[in-house]
């Protein structure tokens, strides 16, 4: 069957208002939201979609790198300055984006499921994928994409080459879901269960869910637990399923065994039963949700038992971690289809820390695309990705290595990979392992990670993201952002973070002393760094990596421009801290006139900014001296500017100043703990992301009986018989004394559980006497559901306190969703 083309005469028709058409007959297949994430110049569109930044100012640097195609939203933007481009002229680019997906949308008449709630999405989905691939060629959303723009990006891959998709549909709010509606038009729906997220945007429950179902209103059957139906909803026909009710699918029974779940049910009268590898609740509601759905479609009861059983865990992130031989691996070895692997190349893509970018990739399995084309389409996707080198496992892609690089390596299985490779041969690489399961590609990322204590810090890129942009977004225009990246970026990893930090747009960086700068730089990190606090000894250094010092005091201030004059260099840049009050480095007010002078008179140093620490800008008590500090910094620094002659850079907000004082954002703010998700400002903290979730094991049970002592000192005593679990943290890690005896909690299965005892230098007991818990389950010392503002509270210090102190033993892994 003939696949659909779309030139970009095409689309304008579709989605335009006005055009621009040099080569009208271009053929469009990529759809482009993302500057830095190009799959294929040639054949793709940008769209200028309405965000933090102007999205215009992109055009200039994608059509140097081949784009020639734009939708704009700005009329008079001026065309001249790319001669060879087309562009397409709409009132709203997202809008325009929807039109063209849910036209392409109208051009299959094959099904199509559609999921929606608050969780479980994109679980039931891959579930399904995995359930029903084997008789279908199904094309489904990547990883999550189930946002106004996700959906549209996903629609947009339908083709006829499948003959099944299954698509998620996320919303935040009102009035969001009939647009998805009209571009995923399923013909199946699916509910899966209704929590809290998202609950903000909604005036009730009931508001939420019916927002939700107006995804249904057309399709021909919901599959939907019994109790989310109201009186209001009409649909055409409901599959039903219920835990404590007659439904289609009614629930009998749940068992759980070690590591398996019984699920016993009936339908149409016939009592039927599944297996699945899962304990967790959530997870059998998903499984339950996935039953329903292939007993509505007529599968066999014995196929449904027997692919329940091999159903596999969904992962659903991208892990970097530490790697052999001084590299990073980025571990995505449990999947492996086209569209999720240009999502992960564009993460390997992020990475600067190392000069070699490696891929890793096995088959791919039931693409819905001819193996030939397929590899051809993946080999180009390599090369436009800039993959330095290519490792290929499988028999199709040793069958088709002719499409990829000559020096690319291949082998017929895992095993033998293993057996063969030089693992030597690897060094100073960032390597992607991508891989379908049945590959195993576990055991190459085992082999090329470093041993991992069992206790981590787990690292989300993407609430750094998030928390970047909502600080971004209370910016002034034109106001510049410097981010903090000191004291290992707040216990986070400074490389990595600033990485990402450098691949989102920020203007500065800024360390404490001028090795972490060093470090940064062998990394890969070329835009400004601040260093805060140079000592004489390092000024050789920071010229010599490009760093900008923090000048405090004139005797810094002339060590430093001597060195220059030395060097014969001029206008060197650096960075004059005033004191207007923090009192701890800087000038006072009357040292300035002395400082002026100096500057007037050394033209071998430029002060590219001049600024100020606030003492109390997240208090309410302190405005009145924080409006002081910030008038006589503004007093001094315009005289400054008058004397010198020319401008430079003035900033003294802080994390907390930035929303508490949006009138002293001056030219640039310095964004530090509110990245990582903390903030001073309390009705600020709710609206940033959780960065970081600090994990453990258990490593044993001890079952003792009343009047039992635990720990040195025996300070802890059991008040009635019990359990006690240990856990692989203690003071050495971070996890100090004072949380020992009580004091301290941590979350085992959603649970709180008490420390008991003292806290020992690798290792914490905690009383689960009332707890169901088993050798080897996580343990959560602080994240998303356990806050790290209660822990400091326990601890009788700030969260600042709390994350720098975790020690670097304790293994970062930093993930992408």
């Amino acid at each position: 069957m003939k696949e659909l083309s779309y030139s970009i005469q095409n689309i304008s028709e579709i989605i335009g208002d006005q055009d621009l058409l040099r080569h009208p007959h271009q053929n469009i297949k990529n759809l482009l939201t993302d500057s830095r994430k190009i799959t294929d110049a040639s054949s793709s569109i940008f769209f200028t979609l309405e965000g933090k930044r102007d999205a215009h100012q992109f055009i200039d640097s994608l059509y140097k790198l081949g784009v020639k195609s734009f939708v704009i939203t700005q009329k008079d933007f001026n065309t001249s300055n790319f001669p060879d481009a087309n562009f397409i002229w709409v009132g709203n680019a997202l809008k325009a984006m929807q039109k063209l997906a849910k036209a392409h949308r109208k051009h299959f008449d094959y099904p199509v499921i559609g999921i929606t709630g608050s969780n479980g999405k994109t679980i039931v989905k891959e579930w399904l994928y995995q359930l029903m691939v084997n008789d279908q060629e199904i094309i489904r959303s990547p990883k999550s994409y189930n946002s106004q723009m996700g959906v549209s990006l996903s629609v947009w891959q339908m083709s006829n080459q499948y003959n099944l998709g299954i698509f998620e549909a996320g919303i935040s709010t009102n009035n969001e879901m009939a647009v998805l509606e009209e571009i995923i038009q399923p013909t199946i729906g699916i509910l899966t269960n209704i929590g809290d997220a998202h609950d903000e945007g909604f005036n009730s429950r009931e508001e939420k869910i019916n927002e939700k179902l107006k995804l249904f209103k057309n399709s021909q059957i919901v599959i939907i637990n019994k109790k989310y139906i109201g009186e209001s909803q009409d649909f055409k026909k409901n599959f039903t399923w219920s835990l404590t009710e007659n439904a289609d699918l009614q629930i009998l029974d749940i068992n759980k065994k070690e590591n398996q779940t019984l699920i016993k049910g009936t339908c149409q009268e016939k009592e039927i039963e599944i297996n699945i590898p899962f304990t967790s609740q959530s997870s059998i509601e998903n499984a339950i949700i996935c039953w329903a759905t292939l007993l509505y479609l007529g599968y066999q009861q014995n196929i449904i038992e027997n692919r329940m059983m091999n159903l596999l865990p969904v992962k659903m992130r991208l892990e970097l971690k530490k790697g052999i031989n001084q590299s990073d691996v980025i571990d995505d070895s449990y999947n492996s289809d086209f569209s999720s692997l240009d999502i992960a190349l564009n993460f390997l893509n992020q990475q600067n820390q190392h000069p070699t970018k490696t891929l890793i990739l096995s088959d791919i399995y039931q693409s819905g695309i001819a193996e030939s084309e397929l590899y051809k389409n993946v080999a180009h996707l390599i090369k436009n990705k800039g993959v330095d080198k290519f490792i290929g496992i499988g028999k199709e892609l040793k069958k088709h290595q002719s499409f990829f690089k000559k020096d690319s390596l291949f082998f017929s299985d895992t095993e033998y990979f293993l057996k063969r490779f030089n693992w030597e041969s690897i060094y100073n690489e960032t390597i992607l392992i991508k891989g379908a399961r049945h590959f195993e590609f576990e055991r190459i990322s085992k082999k090329l990670s470093l041993k991992i204590h069992e206790t981590v810090l787990e690292i989300n890129l993407n609430a750094i993201v998030s928390n970047l942009n909502h600080y971004k977004g209370k910016l002034k225009k034109g106001v510049k952002l410097m981010a903090m990246v000191k004291a290992f970026a707040y216990g986070s990893g400074s490389e990595e973070i600033a990485n990402l930090l450098q691949h989102n747009g920020v203007d500065y960086l800024s360390v404490a002393y001028a090795d972490e700068g060093i470090e940064l730089r062998e990394a890969g990190i070329t835009i400004p760094i601040m260093v805060l606090g140079p000592e004489v000894s390092s000024f050789e250094a920071i010229i010599n990596y490009n760093l900008e010092p923090e000048i405090y005091s004139l005797r810094i201030l002339k060590a430093f421009a001597d060195l220059v004059s030395s060097k014969n260099l001029s206008k060197q840049a650096i960075h004059i801290k005033l004191d207007t009050g923090m009192h701890r480095l800087g000038f006072m007010e009357d040292e300035v006139d002395e400082l002026l002078s100096f500057l007037k008179q050394n033209n071998n140093v430029k002060v590219k900014s001049m600024f100020s620490h606030l003492a109390g800008s997240e208090s309410e008590k302190h405005h009145n001296y924080t409006q002081q500090q910030i008038d006589l910094f503004s007093k001094i620094t315009s005289k400054f500017e008058r004397e010198l002659g020319y401008i430079f850079l003035k900033h003294i907000s802080n994390t907390s100043a930035i929303t508490k004082w949006p009138k002293a954002q001056f030219d640039m703010v310095r964004l530090g703990i509110g990245l990582y998700g903390i903030e001073g400002v309390i009705e600020e903290q709710h609206l940033l992301a959780n960065v970081a979730t600090l994990k453990t094991t258990i490593s044993q049970i001890k079952h003792l009986k009343k009047g039992d002592t635990v720990g040195y000192g025996r300070s802890g005593v059991m008040l009635k018989d019990g359990k006690i679990a240990t856990v692989k943290i203690g003071y050495a890690d971070g996890f100090p004394r004072i949380l020992g005896n009580g004091k301290g909690e941590m979350l085992i299965n959603n649970q709180k559980v008490k420390t008991i005892g003292n806290i020992c230098m690798d290792m914490t007991m905690l009383d689960v006497s009332d707890l169901e818990v088993n050798t080897g389950d996580d343990v959560i010392v602080f994240g998303e559901d356990l806050s790290v503002y209660d822990l400091a509270k326990n601890m009788e210090t700030i969260p600042y306190e709390v994350i720098t102190n975790i020690s670097q033993r304790v293994k970062r892994i930093y993930y992408y969703e």
